[in-house]
């Protein structure tokens, strides 16, 4: 983002009545390629820039100054700053009229957490022992975290459970506020994400929704580019102005899905706080290991849990990370709504995460030689990834990504049919949707996400030649061998 300019362009927005009405949001040129109470604390796309949310907070007095920013990146891209000025002026249009946000109360650790972060100094011992050696809830032998099926929890009698509510006595009340394997869970996120505090719901879509719905109020706003997953777009674009949300809403991830790109999220950051307006990035194809968001001075982070984090293919699952007095807006809208990450669930995304670092590194190393193998191949037309230096933004995932992830995209040297008796041709990765698991999976989105819309298709550049490819953790010469023989098939 540091290099590119963001231009105004038209969205969709409501006023009286439900009528929709232009509004100014940040996008791309077109050359741009790709907490709460007591109780609840305890209980525990494609042509983009990052997921920058502005919502206007009618409870806080203006004037009062955002405590953010990410620290103090020296930065040597002198461009830098006419895109900053340029993307700053475009958000200051669209969020005239957002009031500051207070200054952040910073929470003090608790003797576990700090004990836990003097013990475990890596990601990789984070991932295995976070939320689960020190200071789990359940008191047992069991090396692993147990799975509490439960609907209620009991009290002894009418005194305890006034102890609880008045947070005297710990407890839990009704599976729907907590459960101590989800809240295992959520402490284990949390320390990978550098956050004070985490919730986890039943997906990463609704991970989306619960935050957006806590945090926007109604006649608030947000500032948003083109860039995000469609199912996202389409709650925007239907949803929100049901709700009297005056701007639609941008919400993307950086990497992006599916051409990768990269935002600066210091200077984002940045920008956004200096007009008192929130900044959450969806941090799924990157996963914690890659990038931690909220050091980089975002405010909120959210991901797919069924994607890196799970990471087998087998669970569906989302959650929302950042400061403890924005996750509690997300918590309480959460325990009135829904939304809840089952136990089993919540116990299969424990599994996952122990072995988080491992199948990541794995799949950062494949991913880029995959990614420097297709660009010389004379069958590839183009490749999307950030490791390589081809890559626009690929000063930018050097500096705030430690691994450049598993997905790769890249466009055939081919056309529609010639593409589909590629995907057909390959015998290793599955023919599906999702990423980040286990096994390689390979689509491609002409059909597999804009199938319904060709209108769509040019408008966001997903072009019929383009394929979304994620990585498993399979062996790198298996899975170049099967692409060259598929192909020879275009």
């Amino acid at each position: 983002m540091a290099t590119v300019s963001l231009t105004p362009q038209v969205v969709f927005s409501t006023e009286s009545g439900g009528a929709l009405s232009s509004a100014t949001i940040l996008r791309f040129p077109p050359n741009f390629v790709r907490q709460l109470s007591t109780k609840a604390r305890r209980n525990c796309s494609n042509i983009g820039v990052a997921q920058i949310v502005a919502a206007a907070w009618s409870d806080c007095p203006a004037g009062r100054p955002h405590s953010g920013g990410g620290g103090g990146r020296a930065r040597g891209v002198a461009s830098s700053h006419a895109a900053a000025a340029s993307a700053a002026a475009a958000a200051a249009s669209a969020a005239a009229e957002v009031s500051a946000i207070p200054n952040a109360k910073v929470a003090q650790p608790s003797a576990v957490v700090q004990a836990e972060r003097n013990l475990l100094g890596s990601d990789a011992s984070l991932a295995v022992h976070a939320g689960e050696r020190l200071g789990r809830r359940i008191a047992t032998d069991a090396i692993t975290t147990p799975v509490v099926n439960t609907s209620a929890y009991w009290f002894n009698n009418s005194q305890e459970l006034i102890d609880f509510k008045e947070g005297r006595h710990a407890s839990f009340e009704y599976g729907r506020y907590g459960n101590p394997t989800t809240e295992a869970l959520e402490k284990k996120m949390s320390a990978l994400e550098k956050a004070e505090s985490t919730v986890f719901v039943a997906s990463g879509m609704y991970a989306a929704v619960a935050m957006l719905s806590a945090l926007v109020p109604a006649g608030g706003h947000i500032v948003t580019t083109t860039d995000c997953y469609r199912k996202t777009r389409i709650y925007m674009e239907n949803e929100l102005p049901k709700r009297g949300v005056s701007v639609s809403l941008f919400f993307t991830e950086t990497p992006t899905n599916p051409f990768l790109r990269c935002i600066d999220v210091e200077l984002v950051a940045n920008m956004c706080h200096s007009k008192g307006a929130l900044l959450c990035i969806d941090s799924t194809f990157a996963s914690p290991i890659n990038q931690k968001a909220l050091t980089l001075g975002a405010d909120l982070v959210i991901h797919s849990a069924t994607k890196y984090i799970a990471g087998h293919n087998d669970v569906i699952g989302g959650c929302v990370s950042g400061r403890d007095e924005l996750v509690s807006k997300v918590r309480i809208y959460h325990h009135v709504v829904g939304g809840v990450l089952n136990p089993n669930a919540a116990y299969l995304i424990l599994r996952g995460m122990k072995t988080l670092h491992l199948r990541v590194q794995c799949q950062n190393n494949t991913a880029l030689r995959m990614a420097q193998f297709l660009e010389e191949h004379p069958k590839i037309a183009r490749v999307y990834y950030p490791g390589l230096p081809s890559h626009p933004e690929h000063h930018i995932a050097k500096t705030q990504m430690t691994g450049f992830g598993g997905v790769v995209s890249f466009e055939v040297a081919g056309d529609f049919d010639g593409t589909r008796r590629f995907i057909d041709s390959v015998k290793i990765p599955y023919h599906a949707p999702s990423f980040g698991g286990c096994e390689s999976i390979i689509d491609q989105p002409a059909i597999m996400s804009y199938w319904d819309s060709k209108e769509q298709r040019d408008i966001y550049g997903i072009k019929d030649n383009l394929i979304r490819f994620s990585i498993g953790v399979e062996d790198f010469e298996d899975l170049k061998n099967d692409l060259v023989q598929a192909l020879e098939k275009v």
